[in-house]
């Protein structure tokens, strides 16, 4: 497989897909891919023309051409046919709910298998893990599970925080992926901080990005990642 998993698309006083710019050329460099079929239904308040040509416009400063599965009259067809895959960020549950309707889950998760690359931000990095349950998004509508492509065998946290704003009695971050990793031990959660992406290439997963990574496990405690790491391990449960 050849995967790059990033967490966000956008920093503050960034252009949009700013930052990981140079780790997409990079992923993409050698591949020989041209054209990149993009799923862009984690888009909920902006038409999924607008998203396309959003993404477009900075794949084609890169040297590539975004097409997107929304246009296809057959979406497996296009997944069949592609030379690479991009998913883009957004409401989760909305993006799984369309994959799963539209039947691309399962056709992606085999292509990408079988070595074309695939990428995603945000919510199109959760679509990688066995399941959407440590998404941050509200659950606006409901697919038909929360099995995901399971292409990784731990679960991402994008955008995660270490902070707790001052008067907010909710749960911090932290505390949400302890929930989950006590309901569900022996399940890695790598707590994705912003401008960081996982690359897997190679046999080998890699943090790259400007800050560590948080990842937890029911029983033990977190552990910080630095920059630059393999992080291995987490493809072996």
């Amino acid at each position: 497989m050849k995967l790059l998993l990033i967490s966000n698309s956008t920093n503050p006083g960034e252009e949009y897909l700013g930052w990981p710019r140079q780790d997409i050329s990079n992923f993409l460099k050698d591949t020989g891919v041209k054209r990149i079929l993009f799923i862009p239904y984690a888009g909920v308040t902006v038409t999924y023309n607008d998203y396309e040509a959003k993404v477009n416009a900075v794949f084609q400063q890169l040297g590539y051409e975004i097409y997107s599965i929304h246009h296809e009259q057959d979406p497996i067809r296009a997944v069949v046919e592609a030379e690479a895959i991009a998913v883009g960020g957004g409401n989760t549950f909305h993006l799984v709910r369309e994959m799963q309707r539209t039947g691309i889950m399962q056709a992606i998760r085999g292509r990408v298998l079988a070595g074309i690359p695939y990428m995603g931000w945000s919510a199109g990095s959760n679509v990688a893990c066995p399941t959407l349950r440590t998404t941050n998004d509200m659950p606006i509508v409901e697919p038909e599970s929360f099995n995901c492509m399971g292409l990784i065998p731990f679960q991402i946290n994008p955008h995660y925080l270490d902070a707790h704003p001052a008067g907010h009695g909710g749960e911090t971050r932290e505390q949400r992926i302890e929930e989950f990793i006590a309901a569900n031990p022996g399940v890695y959660v790598a707590g994705l901080r912003e401008a960081t992406s996982l690359q897997y290439d190679n046999g080998n997963l890699k943090l790259i990005g400007r800050h560590p990574m948080r990842v937890f496990r029911y029983g033990t405690t977190p552990r910080e990642i630095q920059p630059g790491s393999e992080v291995g391990f987490l493809m072996l449960d």
